[in-house]
Order: structure tokens, then C-alpha cells, then sequence
């Protein structure tokens, strides 16, 4: 175990440590004039069950989030073991991710992909900003499993992996 000095240490070392720590991955999703578009995101977390409130956290160097925050609306696609695919697409700098793609839509008309674990639709609540990113606060609209009897997409170490995991 290495210890380091409190406020001796880099990116890296934060990242590393971090890293240690397993989290889903989804895709952010909205509707642009009838055109999709959406980000890989891994810091979705839930934040009030009443009212129903989640979070996540875009860069602020994110191409996507001007246009998503614009819409004032999101949906959260919590991606299963099966796409892996759509992390690394969602991740790319690409102008229609959505070419090869299959979705459909919420009753507010945004993008669900098929396949996803489940989905949770939200209206943008607030946004603040915190260090190099954003922490957006969406207000839960909409939700559904979609996809029960599959594991999610993980992201552990810096490594996609599945959630099949042992009950303990």
C-alpha cells in the first residue's frame, strides 16, 4: 500500500484510486430538432427519492453538453453487459453516433437504445459548477426496466466488465 502525503499527489494518482471504485456506465441521451445525439457517462448516481432527483457529471470540455443543456431535457440509458459497442461509440468525438444505432423514444420523445438495462427520462432541475466539470441535477419524469435478466456494464480499474457477479 502506498500512502500519500495529504495534498502530494497528481491527476493520476486521483484517477488510479478512484478507478478502484466499480461504476455503471450509461449513455446521455437527447433530441436536437428531431436529430439524437449523446455522451458516454459513467457518474450518474442518485440523489432524492422524493422528489426523485438524479445526477451526473458532463466535462466541461464536452462537445455534447451545450446541446443537451439547451434541450433541457435528458435520458439516462443504463447500458447492459451487451453493449460495450455503445460505451465506446457514445465515448468517440463523432457527429452522428446514432448512424447504426437502433432507439426509441419516451413520451417526451427522447432517445431509449435498444438493448438498455432500463432508462430513466429527466427535465434538467439546476446545474452547478464544480472543478473541471458540471454536476446537472435532473428531475425523474419517466423510468422502466427494460432489459431485468441482464447484468449491467461496469466499469472498474480503468476496464469495461460485466456485472455477473456472485450473490454473497
Amino acid at each position: 500500500m502506498t500512502i500519500m502525503d495529504p495534498g502530494n499527489f497528481g491527476p493520476k494518482d486521483f484517477r488510479n484510486t478512484l478507478g478502484h471504485f466499480c461504476t455503471g456506465i450509461a449513455v446521455i441521451t437527447g433530441m436536437d430538432n428531431g436529430v439524437p445525439f449523446g455522451f458516454t457517462c459513467q457518474s450518474v448516481v442518485s440523489l432524492s427519492l422524493e422528489p426523485p432527483l438524479i445526477g451526473f457529471s458532463p466535462a466541461k470540455t464536452s462537445e455534447t453538453w451545450p446541446r443537451l443543456r439547451d434541450s433541457k431535457h435528458f435520458c439516462v440509458n443504463i447500458l447492459a453487459d451487451d453493449q460495450s459497442d455503445h460505451c465506446r461509440l457514445f465515448s468517440r468525438k463523432a457527429e452522428d453516433r446514432f448512424t447504426d444505432v437502433g432507439f426509441h423514444t419516451t413520451a417526451a420523445g427522447l432517445p431509449i437504445l435498444d438493448g438498455a438495462l432500463a432508462y430513466i427520462a429527466c427535465d434538467i432541475e439546476t446545474e452547478h459548477e464544480i472543478g473541471d466539470h458540471y454536476l446537472v441535477v435532473g428531475r425523474v419524469q419517466e423510468l422502466a426496466v427494460c432489459r431485468p435478466e441482464a447484468s449491467p456494464l461496469l466499469f472498474f480499474k480503468g476496464t469495461l466488465s460485466t456485472g455477473t457477479a456472485n450473490v454473497i
